[in-house]
């Protein structure tokens, strides 16, 4: 899973999760990224896993691209400077679906921003083009690493975990997008994964998922998967 000698390339892991928004006033992934260094100190990090940064990101759309984009680019700034021995720079993105039962590793995302309610800055668009300059709505991008074999390393500890092709169209998937198009433009990676409330699957297992999920290795050797499909006939909701 990890590389031998203190000079070898290690895989660099920044992880971001949500504030609150409407319906829910306490999104698990706040609490999850604020707890996990402290966390991973207690635990170990697995050999050859450097845990970067970790962001709580304002649950917002269009009005908060800049601050996500410089968010983005301090995995690259890092990469330079504070981890010159880290090969692969990984940014693991945390969201919560309220109705969900399980964990879901989300393989794609779409361009296209259709939300159910306006966002914490009062957007609410349909059927827009996240980024314009990227293809039609139906455009998908998809992440490099191996979904379907860090899904089964997941279920294989005990976790009831599936495979996502949809994350949905709101702010998540916006996110997601928009970090999938940073990756592909900066040579980094990007992983989305989405989780349940605390009053589904508690914190205490929450916390050991994430902390597995390190532990799967994020193998960034798994797949080379084009990271843009165009799909014209997209089934996606």
């Amino acid at each position: 899973m990890g590389s031998e000698g203190p000079a070898a390339s290690g895989v660099t892991v920044h992880v971001t999760g949500f504030k609150k928004f409407h319906g829910v006033s306490e999104n698990p992934t706040e609490a999850i990224v604020g707890d996990l260094v402290e966390y991973m100190e207690d635990k170990g990090l697995p050999q050859g896993i450097i845990l970067g940064s970790c962001n709580i990101l304002e649950t917002a759309g269009h009005g908060a691209v800049v601050p996500l984009h410089q968010t983005l680019q301090s995995a690259i700034s890092t990469k330079i400077s504070g981890f010159p021995n880290s090969g692969k720079v990984i940014w693991l993105h945390l969201g919560v679906n309220s109705g969900a039962t399980q964990f879901a590793v989300e393989n794609q995302a779409v361009n296209e921003a259709s939300f159910r309610c306006p966002d914490e800055m009062g957007w609410k668009p349909q059927k827009v083009q996240i980024i314009p300059t990227d293809g039609e709505i139906s455009n998908i991008r998809q992440t490099s690493l191996p979904v379907d074999e860090i899904t089964a390393a997941l279920q294989a500890k005990g976790y009831d975990v599936m495979r996502s092709d949809d994350a949905g169209r709101f702010v998540c998937n916006y996110i997601y997008y928009h970090s999938l198009w940073f990756a592909e433009q900066n040579g980094i990676i990007s992983l989305f994964v989405h989780v349940p409330l605390f009053s589904t699957i508690d914190q205490k297992t929450q916390m050991q998922f994430v902390a597995s999920l390190l532990e799967t290795g994020l193998d960034v050797n798994g797949k080379n998967r084009a990271t843009s499909v165009a799909n014209e006939s997209s089934s996606l909701t």
